[in-house]
């Protein structure tokens, strides 16, 4: 259309008289501190409870919980690395695990403190894992002996049964429904409240810029508007 103006063929762009749809933002749903402690209270048993544990308190994409392996922790000098990921794609008509050696971005690479409740629940799964080989004897998957999010027998859980089995945990014990993905959000809302600055929940959470995060939760970020408030308050004090 431009060319054609150009080159005088129509006189003006008629699409320039039309609007452009305005994308509306998508604000997450997140769970409080109290309903998190009862998800884990009820998820204790769940093959997904390490799952849920680590996406909280660290507010990890589900594609970054998968990929966590053994080779990502380093239990002595107490840190997690961010640097693998697992997705669930399409290829040839049918549903196919990647096991990726590439983060979202740049800043999804990153390092963590290692918590020392994650590193109990961790190092206890990891027995378990040691124990339910032994059981398997030859029938214990290898393939995925490296990765920590893997079932009974050994397979790596897929990123839709944990979407599913996550929704299926909350409804058999009334819980509220929000998504797996609002656990991350639910993270950084608790790390709002306790006055932790956006530009360390950018980093914490990996985003590739702090406008990606000042944009997701500024909306949350009721302690910056209460100090802003109290100075307003005390500086335009009526006589």
């Amino acid at each position: 259309m431009q060319t054609a103006v150009k080159l005088d063929i129509i006189p003006t762009n008629p699409a320039d008289k039309i609007e452009r749809p305005k994308k509306e933002q998508f604000i997450g749903d997140r769970y409080t501190l109290d309903e998190l402690k009862v998800l884990f209270e009820v998820s204790k048993n769940d093959p997904l409870h390490l799952v849920i544990l680590i996406a909280s308190f660290y507010g990890l994409r589900r594609s970054e919980v998968l990929g966590l392996k053994w080779s990502a922790f380093d239990f002595v000098n107490n840190t997690i690395t961010i640097k693998h990921k697992v997705i669930e794609t399409i290829v040839d008509d049918k549903r196919t695990i990647l096991l990726k050696d590439k983060t979202k971005n740049k800043s999804s690479y990153r390092s963590l403190p290692l918590i020392k409740e994650i590193k109990e629940e961790l190092l206890a799964h990891k027995k378990k894992l040691e124990n339910n080989k032994k059981i398997c004897g030859d029938s214990y998957i290898l393939d995925f002996k490296d990765y920590i999010c893997v079932n009974d027998i050994g397979k790596i859980y897929r990123p839709e049964y944990i979407t599913d089995h996550f929704a299926l945990l909350l409804n058999n014990n009334n819980l509220r429904h929000i998504r797996f993905h609002d656990l991350r959000h639910s993270c950084a809302s608790l790390l709002l409240a306790r006055g932790i600055p956006m530009k360390a929940i950018q980093e914490w959470l990996g985003h590739s810029t702090y406008s990606t995060t000042a944009n997701l939760y500024a909306h949350l970020d009721s302690n910056t508007k209460n100090i802003s408030a109290d100075a307003l308050a005390n500086a335009l004090v009526v006589a």
